[in-house]
């Protein structure tokens, strides 16, 4: 393991209890109102028409499903991340029920599409994050598949989700992770970035 490597694994350690305890403190009612509607600048960047990628979150990520929700209603196709298998490549597949979620079942990482579901490449992706900075620069879950399926899909947008507490100084990157487009928490909108 590489120095880089090991520093990226000891700060995801570190964010993501922090990650975790900050969603847990958050009372109810703040936790229904924020990421309910993208912000109208965000919106600007989403063409009309466009496959919007999302994530079903996982324990203190910051909640995808308003936003789900929200492009559901104006008629766009939504997708979430699908695997085959532990060591498949992310694709994406539709996510038919955002509001009831019943095309959903279990996958080797967790809630993913049915195996049953139409494949959907993604124009704007809404990704997860352990840690961002204000450059754009985005630390993920550490399996590197949002930074491959951003790779093999260069005119993708890829908007990061997170709270404010996620914020750091620097990140490590390597050549191959690619900068957000912008980052949206309950506060603000970080980008875009050009």
């Amino acid at each position: 393991m590489t120095q880089e490597s090991q520093t990226k694994a000891q700060l995801r350690g570190r964010l993501r209890a922090e990650r975790i305890a900050h969603a847990a403190a958050l009372p109810d009612q703040v936790r229904a109102l924020v990421f309910h509607r993208p912000p109208r600048p965000v919106l600007e960047l989403v063409p009309p028409g466009a496959a919007i990628g999302l994530y079903h979150a996982m324990p203190g990520e910051a909640p995808a499903g308003g936003y789900a929700r929200y492009f559901a209603e104006q008629g766009h196709t939504l997708a979430l991340p699908w695997f085959a298998d532990r060591m498949a490549p992310m694709g994406f597949r539709r996510f038919a029920d955002p509001f009831g979620e019943s095309s959903l079942d279990e996958g080797p990482f967790g809630i993913q599409p049915a195996a049953n579901c139409d494949e959907v490449v993604p124009d704007v992706l809404f990704v997860p994050l352990v840690a961002f900075t204000l450059d754009g620069h985005r630390l993920g879950q550490g399996g590197g598949h949002y930074d491959r399926w951003l790779e093999r899909h260069p005119a993708a947008k890829a908007i990061g989700l997170a709270w404010d507490i996620q914020e750091v100084c620097s990140i490590p990157h390597e050549p191959h992770d690619r900068r957000l487009d912008a980052v949206i928490t309950p506060t603000r909108l970080i980008g875009p970035f050009a």
